[in-house]
C-alpha cells in the first residue's frame, strides 16, 4: 500500500543550556573503539536539534530508533495534541538527519494491519525493517482513544509499506498466549539469530521471543527467568518506592529491552526499579535494583566493539553502567537536560537521544572520554 509522506515540525521548549559528565579534559578518543579502563563517556547538550518546518505540531515523543545511515526515526502520538493543534498533527514516524534536519514522515492506521492506538516503542532492525507497537488498554479511556487493546506489533518497510503483524488488537489471553501480545512496549531484533525480543510489557509480564521474518513464537520468560504469570492490570500500577531486597519474582513494566551483539539480553523492569540480565534463551545472570530512585525506564547500549556501557534512563538521570557487572560508573545530567527520558537510542557515534512524553526530544553529543569520579 503507497503511504502520503509529509513534512512536520515540532514546537519544543529551547533548551539554553549545556550539561556534562566526567570530570577533567576529554581524551582524544573516539568511542567506536575500545574505552580504556577508568575512563567514561562525557556528553554535551546539542540546543540546535531537532530543526524542523514550523508548520507542523508532534505529539508526545514516545520512542527513537536509528537507521544505518545514523537518521533518528522518532515514534510520537499525534492523539495527545491539544483540540486547537490537532489538525496540524504530523504523522506517527518522523525522520531526522543526525544534524536535526527533517527528511521525511509517515505511520498511522491503514488498511490490513492493526495500527496501535498509543504509539509506544520503535525499533529498526539489522535489515532495515521498523517495527511499531503501542501500549492502549481500554480501561484507560484516553481522550480520542478508541477502546482497544494493543496485542500486536506491526513490521514495515522504510517506505511505510506493511510486512507482518504478530497478534492482533484485542486479542490477547495473557502471558501464556503464542499468537498475541498485551502492549508490547519494545523491541530488539538480534542479527545472528534473526530472532525478535519482545518486551511484552504493559499487560503481560514477560520478554516474548519470535522469528523475525516468520514471526514464529519461539520461547518466552518473566523475572528471573520464571515462567510469566498473569496479573493484569489497566491502568498497570506505578509505584512510589520498592522494599530492599532482590524484588518481586515477577516483572512489573516490562518497559524496555536491549539485546547485545553477544546476546545478553538487558531488560528494563521499570516499577521495580531494576534491569534484569539474561542469556538471549532466558537465562538469568543477575540484576541491579535501585532502591532510591525512579529507574529502568530505558536501556541502550555503548556501539564500541564490546558495548563496554550500558546507559539506564531513571528519573532526573542516565545512569551509565558497565555492562558486565552492572555497576554504576557515571551518571548524565546537568542544566538543561531532559532527565531520564521514556525511551533512548544511540547511535554509530555514540551519541545518546532522548524522547520524553510531555516535554520533548533531546540529542546528547558524544564529547570522548574522560576519566571516571570516584564513586
Amino acid at each position: 500500500m503507497k503511504r502520503k509522506i509529509l513534512g512536520i515540525a515540532v514546537l519544543l521548549a529551547a533548551v539554553i543550556a549545556v550539561g556534562c559528565v566526567g570530570t577533567g579534559d576529554p581524551a582524544p578518543a573516539d568511542q567506536a573503539t575500545t574505552p580504556r579502563a577508568g575512563m567514561v563517556p562525557r556528553f554535551e547538550i546539542d540546543p540546535a536539534w531537532p530543526k524542523v518546518p514550523a508548520k507542523w505540531r508532534l505529539g508526545d515523543p514516545s520512542s527513537i530508533a536509528i537507521d544505518a545511515k545514523g537518521n533518528v526515526w522518532v515514534l510520537q502520538r499525534p492523539r495527545t495534541l491539544k483540540p486547537d493543534q490537532a489538525a496540524m498533527a504530523a504523522p506517527a514516524i518522523v525522520i531526522f538527519d543526525p544534524e536535526g534536519n527533517f527528511i521525511r514522515a509517515w505511520g498511522g492506521p491503514g488498511s490490513g494491519f492493526d495500527w496501535p492506538e498509543r504509539e509506544h516503542g520503535i525499533h529498526i532492525d539489522h535489515k532495515g525493517y521498523v517495527w511499531v507497537g503501542g501500549n492502549n488498554c481500554a480501561e484507560r479511556a484516553l481522550p480520542g482513544l478508541k477502546a482497544v487493546n494493543d496485542d500486536q506489533l506491526i513490521k514495515f518497510t522504510q517506505d511505510g509499506k506493511f510486512v507482518m503483524q504478530i497478534g492482533r488488537a484485542s486479542q490477547s489471553k495473557g502471558n501464556a498466549d503464542t499468537q498475541n501480545l498485551r502492549q508490547p512496549a519494545d523491541v530488539w531484533v538480534l542479527p545472528k539469530t534473526n530472532e525478535a525480543f519482545v518486551a511484552d510489557g504493559y499487560g503481560n509480564h514477560r520478554v516474548a521471543v519470535f522469528d523475525a521474518d516468520t514471526g514464529k513464537f519461539k520461547r518466552m520468560w518473566g523475572a528471573f527467568g520464571n515462567k510469566p504469570l498473569d496479573s493484569f492490570k489497566c491502568p498497570p500500577p506505578s509505584l512510589k518506592a520498592v522494599p530492599d531486597g532482590p524484588g518481586p519474582q515477577q516483572l512489573s513494566i516490562v518497559h524496555a529491552i536491549r539485546v547485545a551483539n553477544d546476546g545478553t539480553v538487558y531488560v528494563a523492569d521499570r516499577e521495580n526499579r531494576r534491569v534484569q540480565m539474561f542469556t538471549s534463551e532466558g537465562k538469568f545472570l543477575k540484576q541491579f535494583v535501585r532502591h532510591n530512585a525512579p529507574f529502568a525506564r530505558n536501556v541502550a547500549l555503548s556501539p564500541d566493539p564490546d558495548q563496554r556501557f550500558l546507559y539506564v534512563g531513571g528519573g532526573v538521570d542516565i545512569v551509565v553502567m558497565d555492562r558486565h557487572t552492572l555497576e554504576i560508573v557515571e551518571v548524565i545530567g546537568g542544566p538543561g537536560f531532559l532527565g531520564g527520558g521514556h525511551q533512548i537510542a544511540t547511535d554509530a557515534k555514540g551519541n545518546i537521544y532522548v524522547a520524553a512524553t510531555g516535554r520533548g526530544l533531546q540529542k546528547l553529543v558524544f564529547k570522548g572520554m574522560v576519566a571516571a569520579q570516584s564513586r
